[in-house]
């Protein structure tokens, strides 16, 4: 199943954070070529507390033989790997941030769970690397694609890209 996950991060060497967070991403179990990774970038804070850095984001899109739930589990592993604590409050600063997007045509409503994400559709930050991906890519219960998404969404302020590759 393909499933998309953002990256973010805007403590520490971020940069290095978002390449180690791909490679172990990269390297689970039940992780498939071909993963597409889009550029890294810089981004204001979204609703963070008044003294948070920029963040750094991007998105990679895996083929994963496992299901939501597991591949879930996977990335919280990863952030706790890397840093960041299993009790991290919501839109704080942080080391490494992985959101599961999507997964297939797969839609979960859960607490623990909700795909596809239930806020990538209002961020920037989130829709433009994904466009750069998978622009014709059209979510579970949705009729248009990410790149009309993107380029319908309110927020116009740019991003600054600052690795194409990493």
């Amino acid at each position: 199943m393909r499933a998309g996950i953002a990256l973010g991060a805007n403590l520490g060497d971020r940069l290095a954070s978002l390449k180690t967070a791909r490679e172990r991403v990269s390297n689970l179990p039940g992780v498939q070529g071909p993963i597409l990774a889009s550029s890294v970038y810089e981004t204001e804070p979204v609703n963070c507390e008044a003294t948070a850095g920029r963040f750094l984001n991007a998105v990679v899109e895996i083929e994963y033989t496992g299901d939501a739930a597991g591949l879930l589990r996977e990335l919280r592993n990863i952030e706790a790997a890397l840093g960041r604590p299993s009790a991290h409050a919501r839109n704080t600063s942080r080391t490494l941030d992985l959101d599961l997007l999507y997964f297939g045509d797969v839609t979960i409503s859960r607490p623990e769970l909700q795909l596809p994400h239930p806020r990538m559709q209002d961020r920037r930050f989130v829709l433009e690397p994904l466009a750069q991906i998978r622009p014709d890519l059209v979510l579970p219960g949705q009729t248009r694609d990410i790149a009309t998404v993107l380029q319908q969404l309110p927020d116009r302020s740019p991003l600054l890209r600052v690795a194409s590759e990493w």
